[in-house]
C-alpha cells in the first residue's frame, strides 16, 4: 500500500533498503526517512549536504508533492496521485495476502492443556494469543502448521481415571470413600462418572484396575469439550500430536540423548545434562522405578517437531513454564538439532472481575474460572480484543462488565460502532454502492488524506505486529483509525452535500480496513448496530 509503495519507489532511485518513519509531527510530512545520514557513511559526505542531493532527486517523482529536509532527514510529501491509487486498490480489491514470508514453515505450538478438565480464563489467553499470530502470519505469506500437543500420558491421565473411580463410588454407589491429597474435583468429574455408568455399567467402579478405562474415556470427553470450547473463539488446529501415542518412541531418544553425551545416571536415575545450556540444575528424565518424566514426554515430542523440518518453531507456554525453557532447549541440542530455531512465547495469567468483585469460580469446575462462562457472559470477539490488546506477558486485569458497556470506554464496541456507521451512512446515500465505489476524487483535505493513509497501514501494522509477536499493534492500530472516522463524522455533514460519495468512498476504504483489521484479530466485524 501506501508504505510498500514509497519503500519500493524509494529503494530503486537510491538502491539501498530506505528507512522509512511516520513525522511525529503531521506538518513534517507524511513519511520522514534518515537515509542520507546511512549513505553518508559509505559515500564519506555530508549528511545535510547529502540530504539535499537526495531530496531533488527524490522530488521529480509523480508520487511525491513536495521533498523537504532538515537537519539530515528528508521529509516526504505524497502526491495525490498516490493516494487515489491506494485508495482504489483497497475499494476494489480489498487486502490480498502478502508473500514477506517467502512461505517459510513454521510449526506453531499453543493451548496443549492437559485434557483432564475443561478450558479456563488462563487458557483462553494463550489460545487466543497463538491464533491471532496464526493469522497475521499467514496473511503476510508464513506457511504456519498449527498444533495442539495432547499431554495425554503420565502421572495426571492416572488421576484423571483415579477422580472418574472416587466420584462414581461416592455419588452413584453412595460409597464412602477416601479421596488422595491430590485428584480432580468439580461437578465435571461427576458428568464423567455418569457418562462412564451409562457406557460400562456399575462394575466400571467395582476396582482400582479400571483406572485406565476411565481415564482414557474421561480424556476423550475433555478433549471433545475443549475443541468445542475453542470454537466457540473461533480456534481450531490443524494437527493434534498425542503424548501417549509417541512414547513408544522413548527408548530411540534416550539412546541419541546418549549418544550425544546428554544422559549420566545418578542415584539409579537418568540425568539430562541441562546445565550445558543454561539450566540451573540437571533434570531428572528417568526415576529410580525406571518411569520416564514429564520432561521426557516433551523430549520426544520435540524431537518429533524437528524431524518434520519446519525452518522455525513456536511455543506458546503459560508463564510459570518460564524455567522450563533452558531445559527443552538442553534436550533439543543434545538430540543434534538446532535449538536457536525454538521460540518461547510465554502468557501470563489473568484476573477476572465482575462489577468489581473477583469472578466467582466455577462450580462446575471446582477451582477455577471456566472459559466458557465467561465466552458466554461477555461473547467470543470482546474475549479476543483484551486478550489482544495487553503484552501477552503481562498480567491482565478486567471487569467483564466493562465489556458490556455500550460507550466508547468499550474498545470492540467503538472499533465496530465507527464501522456501522460507515454502513449506515452508504446505505442511507442518495448514491448505490457502485456508484460510490467508482467514485473519482476532485480534492483531497488533510483530513481525508489522514483518513486514507492510515486506513493504507494494514499490512504495515501485520508486519509489525508478527514480527514483534505483538498483536496489540493491531488492536491500537484499529482503535487509532475508529477515533478518526468517530471525529470526521462529529465534525462533519457528509450526506445531501457537496462531494457526498468521494467523501462516502474515503470511509469505505477506512471500512475495508477496520473490517481486515478485526478478521486478523480473528473478529467478525459488524456493520450494524
Amino acid at each position: 500500500m501506501l508504505y510498500s509503495k514509497v519503500k519500493g519507489v524509494l529503494d530503486s532511485l537510491l538502491e539501498c533498503d530506505v528507512v522509512l518513519e511516520r513525522p511525529k509531527k503531521r506538518e513534517f510530512g507524511h513519511f520522514s526517512t534518515p537515509v542520507a545520514f546511512t549513505l553518508a557513511k559509505v559515500q564519506k559526505k555530508n549528511p545535510k549536504l547529502l540530504s539535499e542531493e537526495i531530496a531533488n532527486k527524490i522530488s521529480q517523482n509523480a508520487y511525491f508533492k513536495k521533498v523537504e529536509t532538515l537537519n539530515g532527514y528528508i521529509n516526504l510529501y505524497l502526491d495525490e496521485v498516490l493516494f487515489a491509487e491506494v485508495l482504489e486498490e483497497i475499494v476494489q480489491y480489498g487486502f490480498k495476502p502478502l508473500t514477506l514470508g517467502n512461505n517459510e514453515k513454521i510449526l506453531l505450538e499453543y493451548v496443549s492443556a492437559n485434557p483432564t478438565g475443561p478450558l479456563h480464563i488462563g487458557h483462553a489467553r494463550g489460545a487466543v494469543y497463538g491464533d491471532a499470530l496464526l493469522k497475521l502470519g499467514r496473511f503476510l505469506g508464513f506457511d504456519i502448521l498449527s498444533e495442539y500437543y495432547i499431554n495425554d500420558a503420565g502421572a495426571q491421565i492416572t488421576m484423571l481415571g483415579l477422580s472418574i473411580l472416587l466420584a462414581g463410588q461416592e455419588n452413584l454407589l453412595q460409597q464412602d470413600v477416601v479421596y488422595p491429597e491430590q485428584y480432580y474435583r468439580g461437578e465435571y468429574i461427576v458428568e464423567i462418572a455418569k457418562l462412564a455408568q451409562a457406557e460400562f455399567g456399575n462394575e466400571i467402579f467395582s476396582s482400582e484396575d479400571n483406572i485406565p478405562t476411565l481415564a482414557e474415556f474421561g480424556k476423550k470427553l475433555m478433549l471433545e469439550e475443549i475443541k468445542k470450547n475453542l470454537l466457540s473463539v473461533g480456534i481450531s488446529f490443524d494437527s493434534f500430536v498425542s503424548e501417549k501415542a509417541l512414547y513408544n518412541r522413548w527408548n530411540e531418544v534416550l539412546k541419541v540423548l546418549k549418544e550425544h553425551q546428554g544422559i549420566y545416571q545418578e542415584q539409579e536415575k537418568l540425568w539430562l545434562k541441562s546445565t550445558q545450556y543454561g539450566d540451573e540444575k540437571d533434570r531428572v528424565v528417568v526415576r529410580e522405578n525406571g518411569e520416564p518424566t514429564y520432561l521426557a514426554g516433551d523430549i520426544i515430542y520435540h524431537q518429533d517437531k524437528f524431524k518434520r523440518q519446519f525452518d522455525h518453531y513456536i511455543n506458546i507456554w503459560g508463564a510459570d513454564h518460564h524455567g522450563y525453557i533452558a531445559r527443552v532447549k538442553a534436550s533439543i541440542e543434545f538430540l543434534g538439532f538446532d535449538s536457536s530455531k525454538l521460540e518461547v512465547l510465554l502468557s501470563q495469567m489473568v484476573k477476572l472481575l465482575k462489577n468489581g468483585q473477583p469472578y466467582k469460580m466455577s462450580k462446575r469446575a471446582g477451582n477455577f474460572i471456566l472459559m466458557q462462562d465467561v465466552v458466554e457472559d461477555i461473547g467470543a470477539d470482546a474475549l479476543r480484543f483484551v486478550f489482544l490488546s495487553k503484552k501477552p506477558d503481562t498480567s491482565l486485569e478486567f471487569d467483564v462488565d466493562e465489556l458490556k458497556k455500550q460507550d466508547s470506554s468499550n474498545p470492540i464496541f467503538y472499533i465496530n460502532y465507527a464501522n456501522a456507521r460507515i454502513h449506515t451512512l452508504i446505505e442511507k446515500s442518495q448514491y448505490s454502492y457502485e456508484e460510490i465505489a467508482n467514485a473519482k476524487i476532485q480534492n483531497y483535505n488533510s483530513e481525508l488524506e489522514e483518513l486514507v493513509f492510515l486506513s493504507s497501514q494494514i499490512p504495515l501494522i501485520a508486519k509489525s505486529a508478527f514480527n514483534e509477536r505483538l498483536p496489540l499493534k493491531m488492536c491500537d492500530y484499529l482503535k487509532n483509525l475508529a477515533s478518526e472516522i468517530h471525529s470526521f463524522y462529529n465534525a462533519h455533514r457528509i450526506l445531501e452535500q457537496e462531494g457526498e460519495k468521494e467523501i462516502l468512498k474515503i470511509l469505505l476504504c477506512a471500512s475495508k480496513s477496520l473490517e481486515k483489521g478485526l478478521e486478523l484479530l480473528g473478529i467478525k466485524a459488524l456493520r450494524k448496530m
